[in-house]
């Protein structure tokens, strides 16, 4: 005989509505409380009719996810991470990409997948809240990154302005005065690369530094090939910088591939730091000085807040503006000349990163 959420929650001590909780991850549960739960459940071999329960709530088990690039490799980490934390809850995630274009996030809002999605993660590049702020009021909603939801819905995002002021700021602390600002995007909307040039600047300005408009190279993108187009522009321009602030890591690498080529040392004649920890700035030569977004609580913040809004009688949980933790990670490309091998060394051993 199968058995049942009244006999987890006998054998867990605690309600059936604790149990149900924990197997929808509908409400917070206290970890100790949690893990007594999920072991009475193993014990059991609970196993929930996944079909009839959703059939009989309205729903279908289904979320949807909307990234602007599958290749990047920072919106591939996390979509991963976010699948892995779905299907803990028993949901199965959707992934399309939207390119940053208006009329693909606008049909992922509006239809919601013909409704066959119980929510959706959207990480949105050209729509502007008030977009935003109709398609929340109809499927459950929840947007990761910069774009402000003034409060019509959920937004899980860390503080660009403060991680670029910090990155900034350590290149400062390096003696670097001539530093340099790759990423500026005005033609997009959705603030990130805004509010990261909003943080140099102000790190500057502190430092009684003012901004210099030849030093802000905009792109297109944050590809690496954008990267070395902005670096042999700022190469090119006769006042050569002494440090360099990329908005993505994608971006420094691509910086530090022409760098190497002019022979420009990396760090003794240009420190370089890059944004969003990617895989493969641990690996390069020298290894990435970055701000490292805590993407795995994006991910369980995220699904959080969309469990909260899915499981809310009329989609009626007030809106959540949460900003998640980053911290600056230091490695060779800012080392004191000499001192790269040192940096990697303790990088590897987890001493060098400085949370925020």
């Amino acid at each position: 005989m199968s058995s049942r959420l009244k006999d987890v929650a006998v054998r867990a001590g605690v309600s059936v509505r604790t149990v149900s909780n924990v197997v929808n991850g509908s409400a917070a549960v206290a970890e100790q409380t949690r893990l007594r739960v999920q072991q009475a459940i193993d014990e059991l071999g609970y196993r929930p009719n996944l079909a009839a329960r959703n059939l009989r709530a309205g729903r279908t088990g289904i979320i949807g996810l909307a990234i602007p690039e599958l290749h990047s490799p920072y919106f591939g980490e996390l979509a991963g991470l976010l699948v892995d934390e779905a299907q803990r809850r028993s949901w199965t995630v959707i992934i399309d990409q939207t390119r940053g274009d208006a009329e693909a996030e606008r049909r992922l809002l509006t239809h919601g997948g013909g409704r066959v999605m119980d929510g959706l993660l959207i990480s949105p590049w050209a729509l502007d809240p008030a977009e935003l702020a109709v398609a929340a009021n109809s499927l459950p909603v929840v947007l990761l990154g910069e774009r402000s939801p003034q409060g019509v819905a959920d937004r899980v995002a860390v503080d660009n302005v403060a991680a670029a002021d910090e990155a900034t700021t350590h290149l400062l602390a390096l003696g670097r005065r001539r530093i340099a600002a790759i990423g500026l995007q005005p033609h997009l909307s959705n603030g990130t690369a805004q509010q990261r040039a909003e943080g140099y600047r102000r790190a500057l300005r502190r430092a009684g530094l003012a901004p210099r408009p030849e030093w802000e190279a905009e792109v297109m993108s944050l590809h690496r090939e954008d990267g070395a187009r902005a670096m042999t522009h700022l190469l090119d321009g006769g006042a050569t910088p002494d440090a360099v602030f990329a908005f993505s890591d994608e971006l420094a690498l691509g910086s530090l591939h022409v760098a190497h080529s002019r022979g420009v040392r990396v760090p003794d004649d240009l420190a370089l730091v890059g944004f969003d920890d990617i895989e493969d700035g641990r690996y390069s030569q020298p290894s990435l000085t970055t701000v490292s977004p805590d993407k795995r609580q994006i991910a369980e913040r995220a699904l959080q807040c969309l469990a909260d809004r899915i499981y809310s009688p009329s989609n009626t949980v007030p809106p959540s503006n949460l900003t998640i933790p980053h911290r600056l990670v230091v490695r060779g490309s800012t080392a004191p000349a000499g001192a790269a091998k040192e940096s990697g060394r303790r990088d590897r051993q987890g001493a060098s990163s400085a949370p925020s």
